[in-house]
């Protein structure tokens, strides 16, 4: 029976194709390696400066996957009464990293030239101990902290509070020159 002209005849096929895909995406890895090397990690006494910024050593590092609120930034109680709930969540992050070694792995710069970071002190993600507590918003990799929080009323969750990113802008502190951003892109 001949073939049609619409069939194709499959015959055994060299593997020599796929194991020359194989070693060129092998040798690009190698390659990329060299010049992408992995985060370095930054280990040390770490203090507070905001909810969701460290300082360790000369280096200032911000947490990744969340935003806490800011600093000056006050929230309202389920009565309405304001409190500071920033200075809170500093301390939250205070009481975190106290007497223990807080080791991050990097993951580049911000346009505020901070160190961005995942970090872990006494065993634990510091990001997702923020969320789980309520003093911060996060990104979906928190996800199950954040609906725990927001669930149980804990933290700013307790009441009412500006979007900390909402709060900045309507603050003026998300403002920024062109030539810090574009510094801030090449981590300087």
């Amino acid at each position: 029976m001949r073939g049609t002209p619409w069939t194709r005849r499959r015959g055994f096929r060299s593997p020599i194709g796929a194991v020359a895909t194989l070693v060129a995406i092998a040798l690009l890895a190698v390659v990329a390696a060299q010049f992408w090397p992995p985060p370095a990690a930054l280990s040390g006494q770490a203090r507070a400066v905001d909810g969701d910024t460290l300082r360790i050593g000369d280096s200032r590092v911000r947490l990744v996957g969340l935003d806490a609120v800011e600093l000056d930034q006050n929230c309202r109680d389920a009565s309405g009464a304001e409190w500071p709930c920033g200075r809170e969540a500093r301390s939250f992050l205070d009481r975190l990293i106290e007497k223990t070694t807080t080791t991050c792995a990097t993951d580049g710069h911000d346009r505020y030239r901070r160190v961005l970071a995942r970090c872990r002190a006494a065993g634990g993600d510091l990001g997702e101990q923020l969320v789980r507590a309520g003093w911060a918003v996060a990104e979906l990799e928190y996800g199950l902290a954040l609906a725990e929080a927001r669930l149980n009323g804990r933290g700013i969750w307790a009441g009412r509070f500006d979007d900390p990113a909402d709060w900045r802008r309507s603050h003026g502190a998300d403002d920024d020159d062109f030539w810090s951003w574009l510094m801030g892109l090449f981590g300087r």
